[in-house]
């Protein structure tokens, strides 16, 4: 028998009762396997454009090409992906993206020309948005009865895992099949979401409410900014990943230009940086309170920032490698309390527009700063970059702390009738 939970962030949302305790690991699982098949895909495509452009100059812009094809779509359509979202039913929608997504990856595994490659690749970054911000505004719905932050930080140790899997399984699959069977692959991994999605016992449904205007592409980011603590987080982490993003280029010619350390040293790190993730994600973020949320956001961009800042000053290979722990710590502390302080500030019937806008901020800042991280890497060099990426980064976090200690003792009350599930 269908019931409905009644509190405020499952507005709209219809489940069968016991079935949804495990729908969180549901949409984790899918959460995991979309990430893993996005880099598939990227290693797959980004291989591909190199076989069929001409010159080196043309191998460089067609893999750039892929990068922007598959995560523009985030950035330029997330106003009327947010209402998509929130004028369909969720669940229904990731299994239709899904499908669609799944007959796009088949297609790229068979695309003959460089044009229609980038085509299909804006395509499928163009599921990437609906599908990204689908699985967030479905984690207050299949929470249960935990936590937002440990909901968040189960769903964000399933997205690293799919980070930190998916370039080397793409790698393997383009070994051992080529592009093609790479491609393949990660359409197969769409159809097993999909299936997840159909197997999802909680419905998202649309609901409007009387007092609410008209629905606009803008709604998303006008949202995010109603509410002045969640406008100051999507501020810092906006301006920290101007920066921060920049390091990345940074990384490999660091290790083993500066270091010395080559071929699997840059794997060690990678690999650093993802164990902290976890850490800070499930050990960190899980004890923040909900009145912390905020405060432990700005904590996190300013150690995130440290670990990059702090590691040229010491040219050790170990030294670096604990400092990207650290820094991954603060990464994964970061991106499960600004996920959750949407999730309790913003009104559930508003989350689908306001996750597109939040995926699209966070992707027009990296990919800006992966442009820049590149010149300044060959005008800096890599210790430097990384000092500057860093430490500008830390600084806009610490200048966020800085702002909430001047509201402390008048901090903005939640908006009314909006809760968290399985908080006190």
């Amino acid at each position: 028998m269908d019931g409905r939970w009644d509190t405020s962030h499952t507005r709209g949302v219809t489940t069968s009762g016991p079935v949804r305790q495990r729908d969180l690991r549901v949409i984790a699982g899918a959460i995991c396997l979309s990430a893993l098949g996005d880099w598939i895909a990227l290693v797959a495509m980004g291989l591909r454009a190199n076989e069929m452009a001409g010159s080196s100059m043309g191998n460089g812009l067609a893999i750039a090409g892929i990068f922007i094809c598959l995560w523009a779509p985030v950035v330029l359509l997330a106003g009327h992906v947010g209402l998509l979202v929130d004028r369909v039913e969720t669940r229904g929608l990731l299994v239709a993206v899904s499908a669609a997504q799944a007959c796009v990856a088949l297609g790229l595994a068979f695309v003959g020309s460089l044009w229609a490659l980038l085509a299909l690749a804006a395509l499928l970054g163009s599921g990437i948005a609906i599908a990204q911000a689908a699985e967030f505004a479905l984690v207050p719905a299949v929470a249960g009865a935990r936590t937002l932050q440990a909901a968040n930080g189960t769903v964000e140790t399933a997205r690293a895992l799919g980070f930190a899997a998916g370039p080397l399984c793409g790698s393997l699959l383009v070994t051992a099949g080529g592009t093609a069977a790479a491609m393949i692959a990660d359409a197969a991994s769409f159809v097993v979401v999909g299936a997840a999605g159909l197997s999802l016992a909680v419905r998202r449904r649309p609901t409007r409410l009387a007092h609410e205007g008209r629905r606009r592409a803008r709604d998303g980011i006008a949202f995010l900014f109603a509410d002045r603590l969640v406008a100051l987080m999507v501020t810092v982490v906006f301006v920290s990943l101007l920066f921060m993003s920049a390091s990345i280029p940074a990384d490999l010619v660091y290790v083993q230009d500066v270091l010395g350390v080559e071929n699997i040293g840059i794997g060690i790190v990678l690999s650093a940086w993802t164990v902290g993730m976890l850490a800070g994600s499930n050990i960190v973020a899980r004890r923040v309170s909900l009145g912390g949320l905020a405060a432990a956001a700005m904590v996190g961009v300013t150690v995130q920032g440290l670990g990059k800042f702090l590691t040229p000053f010491w040219l050790v290979f170990g030294f670096m490698v604990v400092m990207y722990v650290v820094g991954g710590v603060g990464h994964g502390l970061k991106n499960v309390t600004s996920r959750t302080l949407i999730h309790t500030r913003v009104a559930p019937e508003r989350h689908g527009r306001a996750f597109a806008a939040w995926n699209g901020v966070r992707n027009a800042a990296e990919l800006g700063a992966l442009a820049v991280g590149g010149v300044l890497v060959g005008a800096l060099g890599a210790r430097e970059t990384l000092w500057l990426a860093g430490g500008l980064s830390a600084l806009a976090g610490m200048a966020g702390l800085g702002v909430l200690a001047g509201w402390r003792g008048r901090m903005p009350e939640p908006e009314p009738e909006v809760g968290t599930i399985g908080s006190p």
